[in-house]
């Protein structure tokens, strides 16, 4: 574990902001405002998906911000969803580049007539970001799904 005992007022201010980065791609997922969700990605943005953690070949692999739509647009099929983040690591950050790891647990809600069904999903994402302007954004994401539970309520 990192111990910070000197941190610029730059690097809070940086590290806040990454983390608002991440906080607003959930918030876009749930809102399903998939223009919003990716205008958090560098047009050159590269997105790989893992359905199975363990697997090093990718389910899925996007190599730009317009490859995205369908994958947010995707999220439409639920009644709902909500992303439950949880610890946000940056694990480098140098200037305007940046990496780190962010836990997620999105909850997605199935309804079709009197059936309702939970899939939980357990995702890591490992990010790149980079630094546009003065506003952070990503050009990398990798999603590793470690486990999805699927029960009805």
């Amino acid at each position: 574990m990192t111990k910070y005992i000197d941190i610029t007022p730059e690097e809070a201010a940086d590290r806040l902001a990454i983390r608002e980065l991440v906080e607003a791609y959930a918030h876009c997922a749930d809102r399903r405002d998939a223009k919003g969700q990716m205008a958090l990605f560098t047009p050159d943005t590269h997105f790989v998906v893992y359905m199975n953690a363990k697997d090093p070949k990718p389910s899925q692999e996007l190599h730009s911000r317009e490859a995205l739509a369908p994958v947010f647009a995707d999220l439409n099929k639920y009644a709902a969803t909500m992303h439950f983040l949880g610890q946000t690591t940056v694990l480098t950050l140098t200037g305007d580049r940046g990496t780190g790891e962010t836990y997620c647990m999105p909850h997605h809600l199935t309804v079709d007539g009197g059936k309702r069904q939970l899939m939980i999903a357990a995702l890591r994402y490992y990010d790149t970001f980079v630094k546009v302007d003065g506003a952070w954004m990503f050009a990398e994401r990798l999603l590793y799904v470690d486990w999805i539970e699927e029960r009805a309520l």
